[in-house]
């Protein structure tokens, strides 16, 4: 590793590695409940994608598993890989886009915790409605943290080349 980065690389696996151990559990507490007219549900984030699907509502659902799902477990994939291979000089142009890939993406990370914030600021209008985040949200809100900070601690000049053939 080079004199100049010597801690994004450690840095990126361990937020990463943060951010994958609390992946786990935020997809299986409940993200929310829902308290309307006295009846009480409580979802995870799954559960919540099949209501939406079963109610017709795909189109959102398919963000919502998108944004919760597989995006955040393609950015930690991508994040191990960079970290893991960034030194070794080989396919520099692929890591780059991989790279930019994760940064582009960064900017939606947030997006079930806002429509969950929405939900609630939405829901609470109705005197007999309670919406309640849960364990699940802040573990997913931990998830979105240590993937953001996992990024930007890692330095992309380590997938540059420099001119002698070496990466940087």
């Amino acid at each position: 590793m080079d004199k100049n980065h010597p801690k994004s690389i450690s840095l990126t696996l361990a937020f990463s590695l943060t951010a994958l151990i609390f992946y786990l559990p935020a997809n299986f507490f409940p993200f929310m409940s829902i308290e309307l007219y006295g009846n009480r549900n409580t979802s995870t984030i799954w559960g919540g994608i099949v209501v939406l699907v079963e109610s017709g509502s795909w189109p959102i659902a398919l963000i919502v598993f998108l944004a919760s799902i597989v995006i955040p477990f393609f950015k930690l994939a991508i994040l191990f890989y960079l970290a893991l291979t960034a030194t070794n000089g080989k396919h520099l142009q692929l890591k780059l886009k991989l790279y930019n890939i994760t940064e582009a993406i960064g900017r939606w990370s947030m997006l079930d915790i806002f429509l969950l914030a929405v939900l609630v600021a939405i829901l609470k209008l109705g005197p007999w409605t309670t919406v309640e985040p849960q364990m699940g949200s802040l573990l997913f809100a931990l998830v979105v943290i240590f993937t953001m900070v996992a990024s930007a601690s890692f330095d992309p000049n380590l997938l540059k080349e420099n001119p002698n053939g070496k990466v940087s």
